[in-house]
């Protein structure tokens, strides 16, 4: 086998992970800088409030969306959620910028990390289950 196709095996066989990107940990920083000016103004209470920047890092790290051809995880703060391929009727966007997927059951999945622009990624990842709106 040569180097190409030993690659090209290798990188099919990986899952697509969609993350939120690790920039948004700056902003998260200069919110930050600013509850710890009020922490140090304001009454001794305000200190409470810096949880807030630690939990939108946290967010930041752990919160995306991983496919491949079996299925697709979503993992949020607390925990995560994996359907099959075979459980996504179809996705849609409404009011949040990121993908719901809409399940035979009925339910919806938020997929973090999954916007319009990244849904041929998705698409390919997928085999092809999940429909690229590019292609329609």
């Amino acid at each position: 086998m040569d180097d190409v196709s030993r690659r090209t095996a290798s990188t099919a066989a990986r899952p697509l992970v969609i993350k939120i990107p690790g920039v948004a940990h700056l902003a998260v920083g200069f919110f930050a800088i600013g509850l710890l000016a009020l922490g140090f103004a304001g009454p001794a209470w305000c200190a409470a409030l810096l949880v807030i920047p630690i939990l939108l890092s946290a967010m930041v790290i752990r919160y995306r969306t991983v496919a491949d051809k079996l299925g697709v995880t979503a993992r949020s703060l607390l925990g995560s959620q994996t359907v099959t391929s075979q459980d996504i009727k179809g996705l849609r966007f409404d009011g949040s910028k990121w993908a719901k997927a809409e399940l035979t059951d009925g339910t919806h999945l938020r997929l973090p990390g999954v916007t319009f622009a990244s849904l041929p990624l998705l698409t390919s990842a997928s085999g092809g289950v999940v429909p690229n709106p590019y292609n329609e």
